[in-house]
């Protein structure tokens, strides 16, 4: 749609339709937010909704207010205009941990043991349940290289994915009603950044991500893209079709999801810089 125009905001597909007919976990109302009184809006009147269960892809050009609706939508960024609703009531400081946890790209890891780091959100998550979402989520292999959940955990030795993995470890535990990760993901690769997105899409909260794969956001229900203040919210196949922006954008990530299919180097042939290392993970088993 113009840019002097809210986006019409796409029916949820069928298939989950049913799931959805409950008050949604998030909505936006004609939001538009703003970096200053005279700055040009990075969101301009969006409307948006997010229901119970929903998986749900962020994709733009960068700049284009992404991670801007990802802070608005968790509430750690106030709109300028418009409202946001949790649950059907208007969005609370006081209410935030028990609706939403938002992951940014840079995971929280602090000193002490991988236990106390894994149930910072859920304090009360046994033993079982963390070494059911090691397996769920793809944290087994770094469990196994740490030794027991009661090893030190030295944030500076970690490597950016793994932290990630520990942080998405920690939001799988707490099961929020609603997960925003906003590049979460960014340090695994694709195989690993599948074992968990599947993880947290079983669950039965709604999943927003800010995706930087074609793959990731092709799992997702419904797609929103996004160009600055324009905005179009369909299905990935309908988008395909009525959206030159997110064919464009897939045109751009096509050549990294070859280079992505080539055989991996040896593990000692990796580079060791936590800037540059990602995790590494075999598919997760197929559904029985």
């Amino acid at each position: 749609p113009p840019a002097d125009e809210p986006a019409r905001e796409a029916a949820p597909p069928a298939s989950r339709s049913a799931a959805r007919e409950a008050t949604p976990v998030a909505e936006l109302h004609e939001v538009t937010f703003a970096y200053g009184p005279r700055a040009h809006p990075v969101l301009d009147r969006l409307s948006l909704t997010v229901g119970a269960g929903e998986h749900l892809a962020v994709v733009g050009p960068s700049g284009s207010g992404k991670s801007t609706l990802a802070a608005v939508l968790a509430g750690t960024e106030r709109p300028t205009g418009g409202a946001v609703r949790w649950r059907g009531r208007p969005a609370r400081p006081a209410d935030a941990t028990s609706v939403r946890v938002l992951l940014p790209q840079h995971a929280y890891v602090f000193s002490g043991s991988l236990r106390d780091n894994l149930r910072y959100l859920r304090p009360d998550a046994r033993d079982r349940e963390i070494a059911a979402m090691a397996d769920a989520v793809g944290l087994d292999t770094l469990l196994t290289r740490l030794g027991s959940l009661e090893a030190a955990v030295e944030p500076d030795r970690l490597s950016q994915g793994e932290r990630q993995l520990v942080a998405l470890g920690r939001a799988y535990l707490a099961a929020p009603p609603l997960l925003i990760l906003d590049e979460a993901t960014s340090r695994l690769d694709p195989a690993a950044e599948t074992r968990a997105e599947l993880a947290f899409a079983a669950l039965p909260g709604a999943l927003v991500v800010v995706a930087h794969r074609l793959s990731s956001a092709r799992r997702a229900d419904r797609i929103l893209v996004m160009d600055g203040p324009r905005t179009q919210c369909d299905t990935p196949a309908e988008l395909l079709r009525t959206s030159a922006l997110y064919r464009d954008l897939s045109g751009l990530w096509e050549p990294e999801e070859e280079a992505e299919g080539e055989p991996e180097a040896p593990t000692e042939e990796r580079p060791r810089d936590e800037e540059r290392a990602v995790i590494r993970s075999t598919p997760p088993p197929s559904p029985v």
